[in-house]
């Protein structure tokens, strides 16, 4: 595999804040890494990176991990993206000034800027996002709500392209990211060499779905706890109980036994339980309208979707999204709670 010679290095600069994210980090640092060089060998030949900080100390994460050797800010117009990956967030943490100006100035020079994880806080904070929406996790979305009210979050995909700005729920959604910016730049078969040595099957869109908190008890069985991974994986779309035993390795039979065994209920209702739920958790946070969330959840209409709704949780879509407007939480979008049936 080799690149064209005319095809420059993608460069990419890190701000890396104080506590910062590893994992987003990481994942996609090492995606970048991959797909560089020929095999494992990690040459800057295919792709450039730089880890900055505001002085040039080392760069301290959320996990107690030091990233070195790390510079100051360079010229915006070195990097084709300058990624700034956030951490902790605490409100009565100093506000690094020196980073925001710099990601003023960057913006101020034409280079896209990618917020990963907290980082859509800094962007925020640096005034770039007024009027724009912004991807953030599922477990930052009311804080951020909370704080910045005129900023447009969404929690139900992994990230937003918007061209000058970037924004990525964080987590393992950065090797998508990364993946999907290498493949832009230097090709498909860069993005897939790097995904696949990380054990990643394929890069997911944007638009992919975040997975949503769910809560087991102890699921002790193996096939079990690999269907409902394929299934949380898979909420817009329905997978028949033979295409899904066919992915875990084993039979239709054995399946269904198995979730009944564990879960009291077959493979097909848990699967529609867990897309209600994910239903449920749109309303609450996102301004998708009842039709859109109905087909986000793999339903076939509306009526379809709100029949079912009403049998899990006694009351209509309509009137949630009207409860979660007014303040009010009817129903628990995280109330769910499926408990495995006790070792006989």
């Amino acid at each position: 595999m080799t690149a064209s010679p005319e095809v420059p290095p993608l460069s990419v600069g890190f701000v890396l804040l104080h506590r910062f994210t590893l994992m987003p980090f990481a994942a996609f640092v090492d995606c970048l890494r991959l797909a560089a060089d020929e095999g494992d060998r990690s040459r800057q030949l295919r792709c450039h990176w730089v880890f900055m900080t505001s002085v040039g100390h080392d760069a301290l994460s959320s996990c107690g991990a030091a990233i070195t050797p790390c510079s100051a800010f360079r010229d915006p117009s070195e990097f084709d993206y300058i990624v700034v990956i956030g951490g902790v967030q605490n409100e009565r943490d100093d506000v690094d000034d020196t980073a925001l100006a710099y990601l003023c100035r960057a913006a101020g020079s034409g280079v896209p800027l990618v917020g990963v994880c907290t980082g859509v806080f800094a962007l925020i904070r640096a005034g770039l996002m007024n009027g724009r929406r912004c991807c953030v996790s599922w477990y930052h979305h009311g804080d951020l709500t909370r704080r910045f009210p005129n900023v447009e979050p969404v929690a139900d995909r992994l990230f937003i392209d918007d061209g000058d700005l970037i924004t990525c729920a964080g987590g393992i959604a950065s090797a998508d990211l990364a993946a999907y910016l290498v493949e832009r730049h230097l090709g498909k078969a860069w993005a897939m060499k790097s995904l696949h040595i990380m054990l990643i099957d394929e890069a997911r869109r944007g638009e992919h779905p975040q997975p949503q908190p769910v809560v087991f008890d102890k699921v002790a069985d193996r096939v079990v706890r690999r269907a409902v991974a394929i299934i949380e994986q898979h909420l817009g779309q329905m997978i028949s109980v033979d295409e899904l035993a066919r992915r875990v390795g084993t039979s239709r039979r054995n399946i269904e036994r198995k979730f009944r065994d564990e879960l009291g209920i077959g493979p097909q209702k848990f699967a529609r339980d867990l897309r209600l739920r994910y239903g449920l958790w749109l309303l609450h946070y996102t301004a998708k309208s009842v039709t859109e969330i109905g087909e986000r959840c793999g339903f076939a209409d509306t009526a379809h979707f709100s029949r079912h709704f009403r049998d899990a949780f006694g009351t209509t879509p309509t009137a949630v999204r009207k409860a979660a407007g007014d303040g009010a939480v009817p129903v628990d979008p995280f109330f769910l709670h499926i408990e495995a049936r006790p070792a006989s």
